[in-house]
């Protein structure tokens, strides 16, 4: 199934000179870097173990809530990478004992209703499977999996990001975000043997290169189809500035996601869309290389989204491992990632012997709605850590 991404314009790297610049990330940098999230994760330990961090920080705290959120999983996940890095059996012990609370509120059916069963799963589950062999992890993830495609429409071949499926203000609406929801089902056919989820998580990509990517490599972070017809609708944005701006974590959402699903389906077209979501990226990014929360914004007073580059560091990364040698991009991504990653380091990583509780300072969640603004996202905590580990050994990726 090959995406068709001919109208999509390739936008030229404006100034090529400043993502060729050398780091300073090399291993030294790159273990001194994870040591202060380690430091950072012990520090919340206890807290966080029948517990996990609100979504974003409080003047700079994240409060302990239960597992009700999107985004519980990325403490987890981040616990299974402190596992995986220092096998440190206080890590596991935690992670292990939150899986508990997945299944339950799977069970129980706790706030749910949302695609985002893909990150809950991903980070909690699917990588306890992978680095233990846990089998009810196991089982866990593929009831969610088997949730998650209750979500489908099959005429607009899209999985409704969230709202009731009956709820006519809600149905038929795709959102850049659940890129990195899919990996959950493309891993359920492979550990299944039912090809069904793959087909599910082909079909949905391929229409959201199609319809959340803009002609000039932008991208909506909302799309709506008509869930009867499959009939292709209208964007908007929930997230961002404006209905015609970038909102900054959605198009890191899609230059990570997309290669992603390349991964798993060899759809080439998805590389080369990508390429043209970071030729965007790049082009709008500051001089400290992180990028404000919509990139309508390349300076002022606005706020920056450290969570945005994060993400992006880790969408990069994996973008390049599949670029071939001859590409002249290449290093210049790879590149961009390591200056991207050692930015965060250097300007806007909490201090160690502080109050706060998060990794990255200055994210942004939700500005419209004024939640999170300039504070520590988790998610933001995750990907930077995953970027570390990425950059610090042959990571198998948990996605």
């Amino acid at each position: 199934m090959t995406v068709i991404v001919n109208e999509v314009k390739t936008e030229k790297i404006i100034d090529k000179a400043r993502f060729e610049q050398n780091s300073k990330v090399d291993r030294a940098f790159v273990e001194k870097a994870i040591d202060h999230v380690l430091a950072k994760i012990d520090q919340s330990l206890d807290i966080f173990t029948d517990y996990f961090p609100d979504s974003n920080s409080h003047n700079q705290v994240y409060p302990p809530i239960e597992n009700v959120e999107w985004t519980t999983s990325f403490w987890t996940g981040m616990l299974w990478l402190a596992y995986e890095w220092t096998g440190d059996e206080k890590y596991r012990k935690v992670a292990e004992k939150q899986l508990d609370s997945f299944a339950e509120r799977l069970e129980k059916r706790i706030e749910v209703d949302h695609h985002d069963l893909g990150f809950l799963y991903s980070l909690s589950c699917v990588n306890a499977y992978q680095l233990t062999g846990n089998e009810k992890a196991k089982e866990t993830a593929i009831k969610a999996a088997d949730l998650l495609i209750t979500r489908y429409y099959d005429k607009a071949g899209i999985i409704q990001a969230w709202g009731n499926l009956n709820d006519p203000a809600e149905r038929g609406r795709m959102i850049i975000d659940c890129n990195l929801n899919l990996p959950l089902l493309y891993w359920a056919s492979e550990v299944t043997g039912d090809k069904k989820y793959h087909q599910i998580a082909e079909s949905h990509v391929k229409q959201a290169a199609k319809y959340i990517v803009r002609e000039d490599a932008s991208t909506f972070h909302t799309y709506y189809m008509d869930p009867e017809t499959g009939e292709p609708l209208y964007g908007n944005t929930r997230q961002g500035y404006s209905d015609d701006s970038c909102w900054a974590r959605g198009q890191a959402w899609g230059i990570y996601g997309f290669p992603l699903s390349y991964s798993y389906t060899n759809d080439w077209s998805l590389i080369e869309l990508t390429k043209k979501l970071t030729n965007y990226y790049l082009n709008r990014i500051p001089e400290d290389y992180i990028c404000y929360w919509d990139l309508i914004f390349t300076d002022g007073e606005e706020e920056r989204d450290s969570s945005a580059a994060a993400i992006t560091a880790c969408g990069l990364l994996e973008l390049t491992k599949y670029l071939p040698l001859t590409d002249e991009d290449k290093k210049l991504y790879e590149n961009a990632a390591l200056l991207m990653v050692q930015s965060l380091y250097e300007n806007y990583r909490t201090e160690i012997d502080s109050e706060a509780n998060g990794i990255l300072k200055h994210a942004v969640y939700y500005k419209g709605g004024g939640r999170g603004i300039d504070e520590s996202c988790i998610w933001g905590d995750y990907y930077y850590f995953e970027a570390l580990i990425r950059l610090a050994k042959d990571w198998k990726k948990y996605w």
